[in-house]
Order: C-alpha cells, then structure tokens, then sequence
C-alpha cells in the first residue's frame, strides 16, 4: 500500500512539475498575459474595483493559491494541429490569454472616460509592460485629476401650475448638495431619482431626459457652480416641442387574460391597486405588477399605460396564462465505505389555480430508504402531504394588505410512516398559518395552530430494554401529542433562485408547543408516570428555536467563482409534561447539506460512540453547533467545482451520559470536522449536485479521533452525498 502511495504521490509531483510552464502553446512572438495591476500615486484609498472593469484583456483567473489547473491542463497538448486527443485535451481545458498590446492602448482610453465621468478631470493614465520571458504583466500607473466641489446649486424649472412646488418640495432629498464633487455619475444619478419622485407625484412620462446640467467652474478657483434646470422638452427634443408638465389622473383600468383561463373577477380586482379617477402614481403601477406576479397563475404581466388628452392616462393589464399544472422532483442520495446506501427521493405535484382565485394545491410524496446490499439492516420511510394556499390573510380585510406583497394563508396535513429495525412509528401532522414577504427581502412563516400526533408500535426487545436503561431516550421514543405553534423568518438580500452576485441571509424558527394545553392540566387523566394526557396520549411541551446565517462572496469573470459561508446553531428544551425533546424535534448532524464527511444522523451526541440499539445510524440531540465554508469555481461547459470544510456536532442539555452533555469548557474537543470535494452540473433549470466528504476529526472514534490522509478512503471515513441545488 505504501509503495502505491508513493507512486502516486511521484505521478502527481511530475505532472505539477510538467504543468509549471503555462506558455508551452504559444507561437513564436507570443506572450501571455499574467496579471494586470493598477497604480494610484495620489490617492490610496481609491477603490481598484472602479477601474478593473475597464480593462479590455483580462488574464487567466486562477482557482487558489494561484493555480488554475484546466491552464496547465490545455498546455499539456504542446504544439500541432488542434485535433484528436490533442483537441479533447484543450476542449476540456483553458487556452492561456495572449497579450494583446493594442488593448492596453484601449484600455488607457477606456480608463481615463471612465475617470472623467466619476469626476476626476485630466486624469494621467499609462500602461507600463514588464515582459519576463514569456509572460507580460501590465500595470497602469494613474495620476487622478482634479475634483471640483459643489459650492452653490441653483434650479431651474417651469413656473406654470403645480410642477415647481411639487420639485422644490422634494430637493431636500437630492443626492447632490453643496458640498459634493462634481461629476457625470453624480448628475445621471440625481436625474434618475429625482424623476422618479415625480412620476410618483402623477407626472406621467417625465424622465431623466428632461434634466438638463450646467456646470461653471471657472466664476470661483477649485469649486462649481451648478445649475439644475428643467425644460418643457427633453435632451432628444428641439426646444419647438416644449409642452406645460401636468399631473396625470387615471382613466379606464381594464384587465385582460386568456379566455381559457378561468380567474375569479373579484380576486382580480382585489389585486389591483390602479383605480379609475385616481392620481397616476409610477408606485402604484409598480405595486399591481407585483401583486399580479406573486400569485405565480400568469406567466407575465404587462400594464401598458396610454394618455386619452392632456391629463388622463388609460391603463390596460395584460395577464398571461402560465402552466397551471405540473410536478416538480428532487432526490438525494448518500454512501459511505461500511456499505450504508440513502436514498430520499420527493415528487411533488401541484395546481395554482384549483378553484379559479389563484388557489394553490399541493400534493406531495416523499421517501427516504437506507440498506446495505446482502444485509437485512435497512429503513424505510415514506409519506404523503397535502397543502391548500389562499392569496389573502383569513381574519383580516383585503384593505388591511395593499402593499406589492399579497400574504397567503395555508392548510397542510400530511401522513408519515417509518419503518425500522428498531421500531414502526406512524406521524399524523396538520397546520394552519400565514406567509408573505415584507419588501421581497423579509420572508416570514407563521402557523399558530400546529398539531402533531406521533404513535410508536412494534418495537424490537433489544431496543425496547436499550430505552428502560436510558430515561433520556425513553421519554424521546414514546407516544405523544404535540399542539403548538412555530414561526420562521428568512431574511435576504437577493431573493433569486440561483443568486449570481454576492448576498447575505439569516432563517431564525422557533417552536412553541403545549403552554396552552397545560392551561387544562386538572381536567386530564394522568398516566402512571404522571404525565396529563390527551386521547390517552402524553402531550408534549418544550420550546425550540434555530438560527442560520450565511454570506455567498461571488468575485471572478462573470461572478463565476464564490466563497459561501454558514454558520448555524439551535436549541431545544423540554419541560413540564415532557422531560424530553420529542425524537422528531431533536437536531442531527451529517448528510448531504450538513457534516458531509458522514451520512445523515450518524454524528454525536457530543464524543459518544455511535448507539449500537440502532442499525441504521439515529444520533440526535437536544442542541446543534455547525459551520460550513465552500469554495465554488468553474470548470467547464456546466460543470463547476468545489472544495469544502464543515465542523459541529449535537449534543443534549440533559441526561446521565457526560460524554453527550455540553460543556462550554470541553465541548471543543466534541466538533466534528471534514473536508472534500464536489463536483456540479447547472443546467439552469436545475442544479445537480455530487460531495465526496472525508473526516478529519471524529470525536466518536475510539483512540485516536483526528484522521490521517492514509485513512481518508478507508474504514468509514468517508461519505459520498448526491443532491439537487447548493447545500447552502
């Protein structure tokens, strides 16, 4: 094994060593371009992002520790023609950047228009060429000009009806004030927003185009005087078309849709915030759009607005049918080197308008099933769910919720059923709650009322004595009834499916079960551990809560590579009638979006060695640390890369076994940690996903917990995680 080792390593040493040279293709005159720089000598702070954009040629983009494999991969083929296992070799890999010096020259142009319109006024911009052997390296050495600030703002603007007091009511609210520096970016900033203010004071049509600027720089040394002034034309229109700006106030509102598409006419109007006689509003067309688009029954939405005379503006929405039927799919699956195989696949189907109101129905089915080939150790789970949407907030009036956001309220009820070697347990749950969107930023979930109903029969001998031992687990596997209520909040910064620039978010869950039932605790039988019961059930009552937070860095060509990162923690505490977490609430760790080193379930508690009672891996806990970091990186055609590192652990807050309880001043010696690498296919519609995880530290090991490279293949020490979409 050893020598296969060492054969290994010698292959791979060789080929980094061949690979050193990135210039082995180019032709004779050929340089490649390695990295381009910039240099500000009279400002340090200025920001080196504002000018890279302008810079035509780029240089290869290296993955890490400036490296770019598929570089070195494409100068492997050498020189000759590009055809056989020579072009499947450069198809695969990437071709090194050659310099260009021509570019450069556009470049220095590119750079210095793009200072002047930040406002740095004859700018010094060069390119110097530092040529070592064949490579380039370019750096543009920049003497930022001079900046003038504003030293007096003066306006402008037509004086007939109401349009000079509806401007001057705002320009407190300007972008440029005294003080600031002069420049084009500044002013088509405050043209943009300064017109948009307007056509929310009912000027229809008024645009950035009907600014016009006017800067004296040379009435007073170092600074401008500017002038904002407003015209009855635009920049595009000889002063011959100059028209008086008057508001505009809404004429017809008509809605339109297909004629196969069956919708509710009261819902439609409900959705629609554009009333006939009012003053046109751009906020208000904004808001119908969004209400219309959130029912997710029309595909698009177009509101085309067309003015009737000099003040009145007709307004027609134009409403597409978007599949109204369909199913979605997802599957996951995990194995490891014992032999273990998970599988958990989920079909979904569904109807957005089942009762012609932009109702949601949906039905899902899903199933998780873990064996081992020629072995009886297997488990199965499968289960059915049904969910009806309403777009609106029963309890409340429809006036209560005018903004671009229209909440929904939903009903769910679902059947679970487990079967394992240890046990077979049956899960009846239904829920009753509201969800919205606050800014299309605030994401929230809210079910007061939340029942669970958990019966547990056929319990193995083994098990069952293994449960007597421990009270821990015994309250945790036992029957019980679970009313309560649970919120969720899901706040980010970019609400896309497949976010293509950096983002932040943060979920915060809390769980809130039985306070409301113990109210009734003197009108209920007893069973003989003292716990009040409900249909002959032991109700439960404990309080939950779990936080997540996660920051996605995209840099690179096109945003193509990232720096994702989360960190997640949560708790849960039983009390009163219970003296423990019900199984279905306690944390777990591993998987194919948790511990990726090891398969779902299978770590800790805290160091504790893995409960032989359960065949297929069940450890959980009453509270759960995690972190995870995952470098992501182009390859080719659509596939990409990463490599990733996870660490946490659970642990239980109470019981006999020290070795699971957390210790603040020991639980360090408890986390969990792997590393690996994935490989994914975006195909736009759908991002599949395969992690190979390999341990690092396993605090359950007996003997010695870190794991050595040589063991990383072996011995359980190691999992391998199919999935669909990131894994955060």
């Amino acid at each position: 094994m050893k020598r296969l080792y060492g054969i290994t390593l010698a292959i791979i040493v060789s080929a980094l060593l061949y690979s050193c040279s990135t210039t082995r293709t180019l032709q004779e005159g050929e340089y490649r371009l390695e990295k381009n720089e910039t240099i500000v000598t009279n400002d340090k702070n200025f920001s080196e992002s504002e000018i890279l954009p302008y810079i035509k040629q780029q240089p290869n983009s290296y993955m890490f520790f400036g490296v770019n494999p598929f570089l070195d991969l494409y100068n492997w083929s050498g020189k000759g023609e590009n055809k056989g296992i020579r072009k499947i070799i450069r198809k695969i890999g990437v071709a090194p950047v050659v310099y260009d010096p021509e570019e450069v020259d556009e470049s220095v142009k590119n750079i210095s228009g793009h200072l002047e319109y930040l406002g740095y006024y004859n700018s010094q911009v060069s390119g110097k060429v530092s040529v070592n052997k064949k490579k380039v390296a370019v750096s543009y050495i920049i003497t930022l000009g001079k900046r003038y600030p504003i030293s007096e703002i003066r306006y402008a603007v037509p004086q007939k009806g109401e349009f000079s007091s509806d401007f001057f009511a705002d320009t407190a609210k300007n972008s440029i004030k005294p003080g600031s520096f002069l420049s084009e970016s500044a002013l088509e900033k405050e043209s943009v927003l300064s017109s948009a203010r307007m056509r929310n004071k009912g000027y229809f049509g008024f645009t950035k185009n009907y600014y016009f600027f006017e800067a004296d720089t040379l009435s007073h040394p170092d600074s401008a005087i500017l002038e904002i002034r407003i015209n009855g034309y635009t920049r595009n229109e000889a002063k011959s078309n100059a028209h008086r700006l008057r508001k505009y106030y809404l004429g017809n509102v008509t809605i339109g849709h297909p004629a196969n598409l069956k919708f509710k006419d009261k819902i439609l109007k409900n959705l629609n915030t554009l009333t006939p006689g009012k003053q046109y509003r751009e906020k208000d067309v904004n808001t119908t759009y969004s209400r219309f688009s959130s029912v997710k029954t029309f595909s698009s939405v177009n509101i085309a607005m067309t003015p009737t005379d000099t003040n009145h503006v007709d307004c027609a929405i134009s409403l597409s049918q978007s599949p109204i039927k369909g199913f979605k799919a997802n599957i996951e699956g995990s194995s490891n080197s014992t032999g273990l195989i998970g599988i958990s696949p989920q079909v979904t189907l569904f109807n957005k308008n089942i009762f012609h109101g932009g109702e949601w129905l949906t039905i899902g089915f899903l199933g998780n099933f873990q064996f081992k080939p020629n072995s009886e150790s297997h488990s199965e789970e499968s289960g059915t769910s049904l969910s009806l949407s309403f777009p609106k907030f029963l309890g409340l009036p429809d006036s209560r919720f005018r903004g671009p956001s229209v909440p929904r309220t939903e009903v769910t009820a679902s059947y679970n059923f487990q079967d394992r070697p240890e046990y077979t347990r049956n899960i009846i749950s239904s829920s009753f709650g509201y969800n919205g969107n606050i800014g299309n930023r605030l994401f929230y979930q809210a079910y007061p009322i939340q029942i669970n109903i958990v019966r547990l029969f056929n319990l193995d001998e083994t098990f069952y004595n293994t449960l007597a031992k421990n009270p821990f687990m015994k309250n945790a596997y036992q029957n019980h009834f679970d009313a309560g209520s649970r919120t969720i909040l899901y706040y980010t910064t970019n609400s896309d499916v497949n976010p293509m620039t950096s983002y932040y978010y943060w979920r915060l869950q809390t769980d809130l079960s039985g306070n409301v039932l113990s109210l009734f605790d003197k009108f209920m039988r007893k069973n003989s551990s003292g716990n009040e019961m409900i249909w002959n059930t032991p109700y439960s009552q404990y309080v939950r809560a779990e936080f997540s937070s996660g920051r996605t860095i995209r840099f690179g060509k096109d945003n193509k590579q990232a720096f994702a990162i989360r960190l997640l923690g949560g708790a849960g505490y039983a009390y009163g009638n219970s003296k423990a977490l019900p199984f279905e609430k306690q944390f777990y760790s591993g998987g194919a979006n948790s511990l990726r080193g090891w398969q779902a379930r299978a770590v800790g508690p805290g160091t504790t060695v893995r409960d032989t009672a359960f065949s297929i891996p069940s450890q959980t806990g009453d509270m759960k640390l995690e972190a995870n970091i995952e470098y992501r990186f182009p390859l080719f055609w659509k596939l990409s890369g990463a490599v990733f590192t996870d660490a946490g652990n659970v642990w239980t807050l109470t019981g006999d076994e020290e070795s699971s309880r957390f210790k603040f001043g020991t639980f360090t010696r408890s986390i969990a940690a792997d590393w690996g690498l994935g490989i994914r296919m975006d195909m736009n519609f759908i991002l599949l996903r395969l992690d190979i995880g390999m341990k690092v530290h396993d605090p359950s090991a007996e003997g010695n917990k870190w794991v050595s490279p040589a063991r990383w293949m072996h011995n359980d020490e190691y999992a391998v995680h199919f999935g669909v979409g990131y894994p955060f």
